[in-house]
């Protein structure tokens, strides 16, 4: 049955406000607590301004909830949008891939929720969004796209894949959000944030000198420093408790037949679920912290995926334990196995990376020469620290390529292992420059189906090695469909 087109929930006028408020607070306090008794000509137009954008964003939002209108069918989802002029977007239901929840504290005061729908496109028709919806919508909504994913199959496979009860494979604990806390370094948010305030402080009340004479003090009375800092320090901690808990509070990592489930938050919760089949890749992420603590974080790169800037809502818990890790990622993808033991690159690899251009050390050397010479050291340390980031890149990087698979490790600080099948590869390139020509080395480029398309490259492959890898990726069976239509 259609539904006719209706308005949003009338609550989206306050989740909106909100939005409002929290993208102009800060200008806000710029200019009528920080610049309150300023009479400089720029700042008092600044308040003008501020006042007209701020009446125009009320009086945008109430006409956007009066004259924007969906309408849900068996099929499609078409939304009516626009003030002056008007559009109107139509969604097939069988195109939609990934499907997220958001609620917010906003959306919990009503007992409702958000909702966006991602086609696998990209932009301004990439995704439906329902910034306002009622929980009973959302429900209605989600069983018109599973029937239609049934239905899809049952024509696809000739058969109905029963629906099986979600499994729950992974749940975070108190142990766990503690452990993601100090991984996080959220605990030192803290400082930067006192030191901003001082100096503001100092501008304004002109405390220079009295903070001088209580360092002094503070220095000449070094325990009373001592409970100080224990006590900033405490006080961050529990900072960086609630900011973790707050957004990986109740991780829940789960699955059935056909997809994966991952659930998190307690303040504003969000649920997300992913086809497996459209999963096209897999990266293990491990900073140099995370390896000292054996932990991992898992994303999972899927075609029709979200936006780059919300990958994280794809991830896998990312402070978990690396072997709970792998195995969590093996029972719900058991054709992602991760490989430890790799081939590595010969050493003239590593003579190579060391020969390439210093660039940030010559920007050093010319910014400093040219405003601090009496600090030109500097550019020798930031040379000594490229020169280690390149070994430690070097001594990081090797790959795995066995039957279907492939598997690329690199990275010095931040490791990162890529994990693909080659009918999930849409092309490789092969690259080489004048002087990797001269050490008989090229870079391997594999590009998978992702929003944006994931790229992942691999550096100092032999000729030989690359050219076994374009023979290994002709044996895909979507590869020869290409060749076949281009001729």
């Amino acid at each position: 049955m259609i539904q006719a087109a209706k308005r949003h929930h009338p609550a989206i006028i306050v989740v909106e406000l909100v939005k409002l408020i929290k993208n102009s607070i800060w200008f806000f306090l710029f200019l009528f607590v920080l610049k309150g008794s300023s009479t400089a000509n720029w700042v008092i137009w600044g308040r003008y301004l501020f006042l007209l954008a701020t009446l125009w964003g009320l009086i945008s939002i109430l006409l956007r909830w009066y004259f924007h209108r969906y309408e849900i069918g068996r099929d499609s989802i078409v939304l009516y949008e626009g003030v002056f002029v008007k559009t109107q977007r139509t969604f097939a239901l069988d195109r939609v891939h990934n499907q997220t929840s958001s609620t917010t504290f906003v959306h919990q005061w009503f007992g409702l929720t958000s909702l966006t729908l991602d086609t696998g496109t990209s932009g301004e028709n990439a995704s439906v969004e329902f910034p306002v919806i009622t929980k009973e919508e959302k429900e209605r909504i989600l069983s018109l796209l599973q029937q239609k994913q049934d239905s899809i199959e049952a024509r696809e496979e000739g058969i109905v894949v029963p629906s099986v009860e979600r499994k729950i494979h992974f749940r975070s604990t108190k142990k766990d959000i503690i452990k993601a806390s100090f991984t996080s370094l959220s605990f030192l948010a803290i400082f930067p944030l006192l030191g901003a305030i001082y100096t503001n402080l100092a501008e304004y009340f002109q405390i220079e000198e009295t903070a001088e004479s209580a360092l002094d003090y503070l220095l000449i009375h070094w325990w009373m420093l001592m409970v100080l800092f224990i006590a900033a320090l405490g006080l961050s901690v529990v900072i960086g408790f609630i900011k973790t808990t707050w957004r990986y509070g109740n991780y829940v990592i789960s699955d059935d037949h056909e997809r994966i489930y991952i659930e998190k938050g307690v303040g504003n919760f969000i649920s997300f679920s992913i086809p497996k089949h459209r999963v096209q890749a897999i990266i293990v992420e491990q900073t140099i912290l995370k390896r000292m603590l054996g932990l991992a974080s898992i994303k999972l790169i899927s075609a029709g995926g979200f936006e780059e800037e919300n990958q994280e809502t794809s991830s896998l818990y990312p402070f978990m334990p690396k072997q709970e890790a792998y195995r969590v990622l093996h029972l719900i993808l058991p054709d992602y196995r991760i490989e430890e033991h790799m081939k590595r690159f010969p050493l003239k690899v590593l003579w190579l990376k060391l020969l390439h251009p210093y660039y940030l050390t010559i920007l050093s050397v010319i910014g400093l020469w040219i405003f601090q010479p009496g600090w030109l050291w500097i550019a020798a340390i930031v040379f000594v620290v490229s020169v280690l980031l390149r070994i430690l890149d070097y001594w990081f990087t090797s790959y795995l390529r066995e039957g279907n698979t492939v598997q690329i490790r690199k990275g010095g600080l931040t490791n990162e292992t890529f994990v693909t099948h080659r009918e999930r590869i849409q092309q490789i390139t092969v690259k080489h420059t004048w002087i990797q020509r001269r050490f008989g080395v090229a870079t391997l480029l594999f590009t998978n189906k992702a929003k944006p398309t994931h790229d992942t490259k691999i550096y100092g492959v032999s000729k030989e090695e690359a050219g076994t890898f374009f023979t290994w990726y002709q044996k895909n069976p979507t590869y020869r469909v290409r060749l076949e239509k281009m001729r």
